[in-house]
């Protein structure tokens, strides 16, 4: 008699917007699977549509986990194979899908990655911060006390930090993070691939001013430089300190030397670590003066 074959997991990297980011194996694997496990059924059917697949789609997503573990643990118990698929990027960030896969692994079943986009890796590559090592950190914490001891807890963290935020609760982060953990460079992707993508860059001060007049919508993924050396730790953007006249001696020094205004910007925010808007604005308050 022959012996049934053992179904395959899938894990499939779908668009995280642009239906045109999408492999040519990842397209065959769905073409090829007996089901496939959606986080959105009918996210996932505007992908298949898109590309004339047409294959039985079933629902697994948090709130109905722990009853289409059992349904597709029997699909590739009886040689079925499977695509497990997310709304967006790659499946089990944010999503319940490594339990399926450590069901799977449970009973002996093939798990095979299909590698694909990730709001994560593109938000961290457009990110110019260093991130040979990094931490992500999921979606931030929606109360305040919570978000305050979320970010209290990274506040010395030295590598870059990537986590993801609604667009209603996004500026209330901003200004907790620069409460909590003080001045820092913060890149934030919005509709990542997508029609209406914006990339906001700059420090935390500066960011906070330029969302302030916007109507912030779609999905954010906010990368956030980690603590750096800083060689006066005194001086702050918003402060009133002796750490100030520092720094505007050391704008003077630069003048004298005959640096152009960019030049001692781009000098000055790094050393100090002092957004580039507010020493732009005391260079010309100097030449002013002069």
């Amino acid at each position: 008699m022959e012996q049934q074959r053992a179904g395959k997991l899938y894990i499939c990297g779908t668009p995280i917007g642009n239906l045109e980011d999408i492999t040519l194996r990842c397209l065959n694997i769905l073409r090829q699977v007996d089901l496939i496990a959606a986080e959105d059924t009918r996210h996932t059917r505007i992908l298949l549509n898109h590309y004339q697949i047409k294959k039985p789609v079933t629902s697994y997503y948090e709130f109905n986990k722990e009853q289409k573990k059992s349904y597709i643990l029997r699909c590739l118990q009886s040689g079925q194979e499977v695509a497990l698929v997310s709304d967006a990027g790659m499946p089990t960030i944010c999503d319940p899908g490594y339990e399926i896969i450590n069901l799977a692994l449970e009973n002996n079943l093939q798990v095979i990655p299909i590698p694909g986009p990730s709001a994560l890796l593109a938000a961290l590559a457009i990110s110019g911060f260093p991130i040979s090592s990094f931490i992500f950190e999921g979606f931030i914490p929606k109360k305040k006390t919570e978000k305050e001891k979320f970010f209290l807890n990274l506040k010395k963290e030295k590598r870059t930090i990537v986590f993801y935020d609604s667009p209603q609760r996004v500026m209330d982060t901003l200004m907790i993070i620069k409460k909590v953990v003080g001045e820092r460079r913060v890149v934030i992707s919005r509709e990542l691939t997508k029609k209406f993508e914006e990339i906001t860059r700059g420090y935390l001060s500066e960011v906070i001013a330029t969302l302030s007049s916007k109507d912030i919508k779609g999905e954010l993924t906010l990368v956030l430089e980690g603590l750096r050396e800083i060689k006066n730790e005194s001086i702050g953007f918003d402060s009133d300190n002796k750490g100030k006249n520092e720094v505007i001696e050391t704008i003077k020094n630069y003048l004298k030397k005959g640096y152009s205004n960019k030049d001692i910007v781009s000098l000055i925010s790094k050393e100090y670590y002092i957004p580039k808007n507010w020493v732009y604005k005391k260079i010309l308050e100097i030449r002013k003066k002069k």
